[in-house]
């Protein structure tokens, strides 16, 4: 009999009367994520730039569920302005958030800068998580207690940040550019952790492994890419039992105490070394700020 590497993420809590956010789920493990949350009774809201995307993710989610309580809202991670305009959107219409999965990933995009002049695959799999989150902290502080999951990768242990490179194009390889993403998601994560604590907001990162999908569907090489799908379509994990992570980070009270930490099938897990060195996550987080052009009005820090 093969080992469910995800027995320890089982739970039955509900999460009636709560509100949850998954970004990236109209596909993949942010659709199953979604479906995994509406099945225990609350309300989800997708995000995606596509809206024949978000309508169809709605309809499949309702239907695994039978909870009618989806929200589609669009959103842009290539565009900050996009970011913002969904913050704005959700915080006048939401009364509280008790759930942000940062899910949304992707690689094989152009090497190239976006109109907010960063690096493309950074900020698709970096910066727009970093803004989101930033801006939604006040929101999470009033519906406290309230979680946030990161959703990084193994491949963080080949990452590097060097802040004078990490947005230039032509620099790193396109997978060296993913890996450094998702090593800044997981300093991100523990760097929030230290700045939030006490305010009953507690963030995760988790490494979800590789799953059934069509994850390098962006490559511009034909063969490469079907071959490379093809392998994790056949050898990948069920992306249904990936998703039973981010739920059991979002909602088990036996993680309550971890807030800071990384996972991998639901036990804490090893990172980074980077993770511990606090002159460089601080120094992450207020590029980052700088970066995405907090205001003075968007920074609760002040």
């Amino acid at each position: 009999m093969i080992k469910d590497d995800f027995t320890n993420c089982e739970s039955d809590i509900r999460l009636d009367g709560k509100v949850a956010l998954v970004t990236g789920a109209t596909s993949g493990t942010g659709l199953e994520i979604a479906k995994n949350l509406s099945k225990r009774g609350a309300k989800v809201i997708i995000a995606s730039r596509n809206p024949v995307k978000l309508d169809n993710a709605k309809e499949e989610i309702i239907r695994a569920s039978g909870n009618i309580n989806v929200v589609t809202r669009q959103m842009d991670f290539e565009s900050l302005t996009s970011v913002r305009s969904f913050v704005s959107e959700t915080v006048q219409t939401e009364p509280k958030l008790d759930i942000l999965i940062n899910n949304i990933g992707a690689i094989g995009l152009d090497d190239k800068l976006t109109a907010d002049n960063l690096q493309l695959m950074m900020q698709v799999n970096y910066f727009g998580s970093f803004l989101l989150t930033f801006l939604l902290f006040p929101l999470l502080k009033r519906s406290a207690p309230s979680r946030v999951v990161n959703v990084s990768s193994l491949a963080l242990i080949l990452g590097q940040i060097d802040f004078d490179s990490w947005n230039k194009v032509g620099k790193y390889s396109n997978f060296g550019v993913y890996c450094n993403a998702k090593l800044a998601d997981v300093l991100f994560t523990v760097e929030m952790d230290r700045r939030v604590r006490g305010f009953g907001v507690n963030i995760y990162s988790m490494d979800p492994g590789l799953g059934k999908s069509e994850f390098f569907r962006h490559f511009r090489n034909e063969p490469l890419k079907n071959a490379l799908n093809a392998a994790l379509l056949k050898f990948g994990r069920p992306l249904h039992r990936v998703a039973t992570m981010a739920a059991y980070l979002s909602i088990d009270p036996k993680v309550e105490g971890d807030s800071g930490k990384h996972f991998r099938d639901c036990e804490e897990f090893y990172s980074s070394w980077f993770a511990n060195d606090t002159v460089l996550r601080s120094r992450l987080w207020k590029e980052s700020k700088k970066l995405v052009k907090i205001t003075a009005e968007e920074d609760w820090e002040i």
